[in-house]
C-alpha cells in the first residue's frame, strides 16, 4: 500500500477544461469529474436543473491523485490563482492510500 495525495476541486463546469489543463501542466496524469450540487457562499446549486439551463453553469467535482504532496500544492495554488477570483470554487488536498499502485505513477 502506498500513500498519495488526492486533490479535490469543486467549481463551475464552465472552467473544467482550463482546470484540467492546469492539472496536467502541474503533474497530474489523469482526473475524474462528476456533476455536483450543494450550497455555499454563492448560493445553492442543484444537479436536478433542466439540462438546457444547467449546462456550463452546473458545478463539478474534479479529483486527481498525485504521488507527491508538493505537486498537489502546486495544483491547488495554480487553480486558486487562475480562477477563484472570478469563479466560485473550493479546493483541498487529502491523503489517500493506493491499493493498486501499478495503476498510478506513485
Amino acid at each position: 500500500m502506498y500513500t498519495a495525495s488526492k486533490v479535490v476541486i469543486i467549481t463551475e463546469r464552465s472552467i473544467l477544461d482550463g482546470v484540467a489543463d492546469l492539472l496536467e501542466m502541474h503533474g497530474a496524469t489523469g482526473y475524474t469529474y462528476v456533476s455536483a450540487g450543494g450550497k455555499g457562499s454563492r448560493g445553492k446549486r442543484s444537479i436536478d436543473r433542466v439540462p438546457q439551463i444547467a449546462g456550463i453553469l452546473e458545478n463539478v467535482k474534479i479529483e486527481t491523485i498525485v504521488s507527491d504532496h508538493d505537486v498537489a500544492e502546486r495544483i491547488t495554488e495554480a487553480v486558486v490563482e487562475t480562477y477563484f477570483d472570478n469563479y466560485p470554487g473550493i479546493t483541498y488536498v487529502e491523503p489517500v492510500e493506493i491499493l493498486r499502485p501499478g495503476k498510478f505513477k506513485v
